[in-house]
């Protein structure tokens, strides 16, 4: 599987290919009449990973990432991403074609409103953008004295010869020992929400699948089926997806408790609800501006916010999260069996990033559970470490020797989502590696040990993860936590542990604790383990209060651990975690991993 998604992902995005894609796309455009085109790294749905079919951006451009867009004028031409990706941009596209450009610096709307010459005709896709995107997109071109130009077919899709065929991945139905409700009593909970709307259009395939207890097989790492829905205040609801994914079991089983049609017909009942002057909800964050206009032209009353499904799906019932912890006790004792597998076989700086990330992968086959990888492995050395979502392919793939390896990885199992970071000392680590990990164990911990009331967002949280840093001066550019699905998304929202994670935690989500520190040109340190929000009883407390537990077994790497620099409950809180390690991986490994284990959690 490793080798080849590895060479696919090689030959996609090829930095090379720029100049003639980039020449023909201009060609192509000149033949519509546009001055430039915005490419974002999206399909219609928003999603974080997307079809082969749908990466434009990587095509174009030869940028890999999970989040960025890039925009070509006539005679210049940019590609956008954020702090992750930072470093990884300049090795991945030719820089004498795309000006890298951090989105913290300048937005897309920002640098289009100095480089649109007055007249000038900016298409997009308004398949791919959303509404609030496209108005943004608009008025910076409008700023500059041009116009934005909704265009379809996408033009990219006319210079791409060889352009896959969209996913029929065949569907699955979740059963409830997995879900823990039903889909029809989740879908009476939509509606009761509803407020004065007529329906709300379901335009996050996320919210679809767990809504209707359905999985699918059209993107990677996210068991998504690709489709629509409509979940309306009374009546039933309708699920738009392509017939060929469902055999007759599962079709009989959905038209029990929905319209099935095609994705097809969609923008016209979207059209005729709107001539009925209905009032839609349409979800700000995924939903097509395509769709959005369709029914607003057509008659009807748009109200473009936050899909409540959202809120709903993060807060994991006690199936859901019964499920997450038995998952990953399978998922840890796999990771010790890796852990213990490096141990043996670093020392002879023989394996590469490739070689590692494939033995993990085995290691988490072998438990006979695994759907999937939850995203593609960072399996970084030395340098390598230090680009927080570093990925490695055939063209990158390097040798671990003495230093820092880092591994982040996560597994797809029906009853849940993992997601682990380890960084594995090789050889003697320095002073230095073993002073910035140590702060980055203080971070971790402090945020696993956190007591905090009801109503608190990850923003206020945040902190504590940075502090151990910030004494040093040093810090780390990506949020410390993301939400975690149940056999869903890895990155999940709205919960974020972060500097703009805005939503109250509540009880059941599920979230990553993953403090960093990024030495540049160098090495990188994470940690990361999931938590769990739960109720936290105190005794004498005013307020109802809640806590984080930690779901996520697996040994930290002691030997990367400066013992002198951490306080006594934080030694307190190591070595009651990997007291839990050892007693709960213990019984899934054979003797001599077992001994390993041991010596691996024993009490610093």
């Amino acid at each position: 599987m490793f080798e080849s998604a590895f060479q696919s992902f090689d030959d996609l995005a090829d930095a090379t290919q720029g100049p003639p894609r980039v020449a023909a796309l201009r060609l192509e455009l000149r033949r519509l009449g546009l001055d430039g085109f915005i490419v974002p790294r999206a399909d219609c749905h928003q999603n974080e990973y997307v079809a082969p079919s749908e990466e434009r951006l990587a095509f174009l451009s030869g940028f890999t990432g999970s989040a960025g867009t890039a925009i070509v004028l006539r005679d210049r031409a940019a590609v956008f991403v954020d702090g992750r990706y930072a470093l990884a941009v300049r090795d991945q596209v030719d820089v004498s074609i795309f000006e890298p450009v951090e989105i913290a610096q300048t937005t897309p709307a920002e640098w289009l409103e100095q480089a649109v010459r007055r007249g000038a005709r900016i298409g997009y896709d308004p398949w791919l953008h959303t509404p609030g995107q496209v108005e943004r997109l608009a008025k910076a071109v409008e700023t500059a004295g041009g116009v934005l130009v909704a265009v379809e077919p996408n033009p990219i899709d006319a210079v791409w010869g060889d352009r896959p065929a969209p996913p029929l991945g065949k569907i699955t139905l979740h059963p409830g020992k997995y879900a823990g409700e039903t889909a029809a009593r989740k879908v009476s909970r939509v509606a009761a929400l509803l407020g004065g709307n007529d329906a709300l259009l379901v335009s996050d395939p996320h919210a679809v699948a767990w809504v209707f207890n359905i999985r699918g097989h059209d993107v990677s790492y996210t068991p998504l089926p690709l489709a629509f829905a409509l979940v309306f205040k009374s009546g039933r609801p309708r699920l738009y997806i392509d017939g060929r994914k469902l055999d007759a079991a599962q079709r009989r089983k959905l038209e029990a408790l929905a319209e099935l049609k095609e994705p097809s017909q969609l923008e016209r009942d979207l059209e005729d609800l709107g001539r009925k002057g209905k009032k839609l909800l349409f979800d700000g964050a995924t939903a097509p501006a395509r769709l959005v206009c369709a029914f607003k032209e057509a008659g009807g009353v748009c109200d473009i916010g936050a899909d409540p499904i959202a809120l709903m799906k993060a807060r994991k019932n006690a199936t859901e999260l019964a499920g997450a912890k038995a998952a990953h006790i399978r998922d840890g004792a796999a990771v010790t069996r890796f852990l213990h597998w490096f141990a043996e076989h670093a020392r002879h700086g023989r394996l590469t990033e490739i070689d590692a990330a494939k033995a993990l992968e085995s290691f988490r086959r072998e438990t006979g559970k695994l759907k999937d990888l939850s995203f593609p492995s960072i399996a970084a050395a030395g340098p390598n470490a230090a680009i927080p979502h570093y990925r490695v392919t055939n063209r990158t793939n390097a040798r671990i020797r003495n230093g820092i390896f880092l591994i982040d990885s996560g597994g797809q199992y029906e009853d849940g989502t993992t997601d682990i970071t380890r960084t594995l000392a090789v050889g003697r680590p320095t002073a230095t590696m073993r002073d910035r990990f140590t702060r980055v164990l203080k971070g971790h911990i402090a945020i696993a040990r956190a007591v905090f009331p009801k109503g608190t967002s990850g923003a206020q949280i945040d902190a504590l993860a940075r502090l151990a840093l910030w004494r040093a001066g040093l810090d780390f550019d990506h949020g410390t936590g993301h939400g975690v699905g149940s056999y869903l998304s890895v990155h999940e929202g709205p919960q974020r542990i972060s500097k703009i994670g805005s939503t109250p935690l509540q009880p059941g989500m599920i979230l990553s604790n993953e403090p960093g520190y990024y030495n540049a040109g160098h090495w990188g340190i994470r940690i990361e383990n999931l938590v769990v929000v739960e109720p936290r009883a105190i005794k004498g407390a005013e307020r109802e209060m809640y806590g984080f537990d930690t779901i996520t077994l697996a040994p930290i790497d002691a030997a990367l651990i400066e013992p002198k620099l951490l306080e006594p409950e934080e030694t307190a809180w190591l070595n009651a975690y990997h007291l839990r390690v050892r007693r709960q991986l213990s019984p899934l490994l054979d003797p001599e991993r077992r001994r390993w284990l041991v010596a691996a959690t024993r009490p610093i």
